[in-house]
C-alpha cells in the first residue's frame, strides 16, 4: 500500500540545521520571494496606522510640509490628552462600551447560539425551510428596512435611546446563526444523546455540553460584533441625536466638523489623528491577543456542511 505524505511546511524546513543543503537554488529563491512578498504586504498594511500615530505627535509646522515628516521632532505627546479632553470623549467611551457594544455583543452571542442550536441539533418540521428564509434575509439591503424601522422605533418612543441599536441584537444575526450552525454540526450527536439519557433538557445540553465546546466560534462572533459596534457610525447617527448620548464615532466626526468650521483645520489634524489612534488601538490589541482563537474559530466553522 502506498502512503501519501503531506509536504513539509516551509517554516519547518527553515528551522532545520543545514536546510539550505536540502533545497535547490530555485526552491530557495521561491521561499525568499514568498517571505519578501509577505513582509512587504504586512508593512503596507501597517503603514497607515503608523502614519496616523506619528501624525498625532506633530504640530502645525509639521502637518503640511513636503517632503512629509514621518517621525516628528520634537514629538508633542501632549496632543493625546489635549485632544481627548477637547470634547467629552470619556462620556462617549462610556456610551460606546456600556450602553452599546457590550449589551449588543452579549445579545448577539446568546440569541445566535440559541437559534443556531435549534437549526443544527434539533429535528422539527420546516427546519430547513426556515433556515433558508433566515439566510435569505442577508440578501435584503439595510437601506430597504431603514425607514420602516425608524418609523416603528419612533412610534415606540425609542428614538434618542440605545434601544433600537441593542434590542434587535437579541433576535439573532443571520450570518452568525449560519456560522454557529456549521460549527455545531461538527460536534458528535452522541454527546447530546448521552445527556438526554441522563435527563438533561435541551437548554442544559446547550449551555453545559455544546457551548463549552464551541468557545472559539463564540469568540469569533463576540469579536466581530464588538468591532462592528465599536466602529458603528451610521446606527447612532440615525437613532441618537442627543449629544450626551453620542458614541466615539459621532464624537470623532464632531471634532472634525467643529475644527473645520472655526477655521483651525491645521490644528485639528494632529488632534484628529490622536483621537483616531486612541480609538483604533483597543481593536488592534484585541485582535492581536485573540488572533489564535479567531483563526481557529474561522477555520473550524467550515469543516462540515
Amino acid at each position: 500500500m502506498i502512503h501519501s505524505s503531506s509536504p513539509t511546511p516551509s517554516w519547518q524546513i527553515w528551522t532545520r540545521p543545514g536546510w539550505w543543503r536540502k533545497l535547490s537554488i530555485s526552491q530557495v529563491i521561491v521561499e525568499i520571494l514568498k517571505y519578501f512578498i509577505l513582509i512587504t504586504l504586512a508593512v503596507s498594511f501597517l503603514l497607515p496606522f503608523f502614519w496616523m500615530a506619528t501624525s498625532a505627535l506633530k504640530d502645525d509646522s509639521q502637518v503640511y510640509t513636503f517632503p512629509p515628516v514621518w517621525i516628528p521632532r520634537p514629538a508633542h505627546w501632549n496632543n493625546f490628552p489635549d485632544a481627548w479632553n477637547f470634547l467629552p470623549f470619556n462620556l462617549y467611551l462610556f456610551n460606546t462600551v456600556v450602553k452599546y457594544a457590550v449589551p449588543s455583543t452579549i445579545g448577539t452571542v446568546l440569541s445566535s447560539a440559541l437559534v443556531a442550536y435549534g437549526f443544527a441539533r434539533i429535528r422539527w418540521p420546516g427546519r430547513d425551510i426556515l433556515f433558508s428564509i433566515c439566510l435569505m434575509t442577508m440578501m435584503v439591503p439595510g437601506q430597504v428596512t431603514l425607514i420602516p424601522l425608524f418609523i416603528t422605533f419612533k412610534k415606540m418612543g425609542w428614538v434618542n435611546t440605545y434601544l433600537p441599536l441593542v434590542v434587535p441584537a437579541y433576535f439573532g444575526n443571520a450570518y452568525f446563526i449560519f456560522m454557529l450552525r456549521q460549527f455545531f454540526r461538527t460536534i458528535p450527536l452522541e454527546l447530546s444523546d448521552a445527556a438526554r439519557i441522563d435527563g438533561a433538557s435541551e437548554f442544559a445540553i446547550l449551555f453545559h455540553v455544546i457551548l463549552p465546546l464551541v468557545r472559539p466560534a463564540l469568540a469569533v462572533v463576540a469579536l466581530f460584533q464588538f468591532m462592528w459596534t465599536w466602529n458603528d457610525y451610521f446606527g447612532p447617527l440615525i437613532y441618537v441625536n442627543i449629544r450626551p448620548q453620542w458614541t466615539l464615532a459621532l464624537g470623532l466626526e464632531h471634532l472634525r466638523n467643529q475644527a473645520t468650521q472655526v477655521g483651525t483645520k491645521v490644528l485639528a489634524y494632529p488632534y484628529l489623528m490622536a483621537v483616531s489612534t486612541i480609538i483604533t488601538l483597543p481593536i488592534v490589541l484585541l485582535f492581536f491577543f485573540a488572533q489564535r482563537t479567531f483563526i481557529e474559530g474561522i477555520t473550524l466553522t467550515g469543516m462540515k456542511g
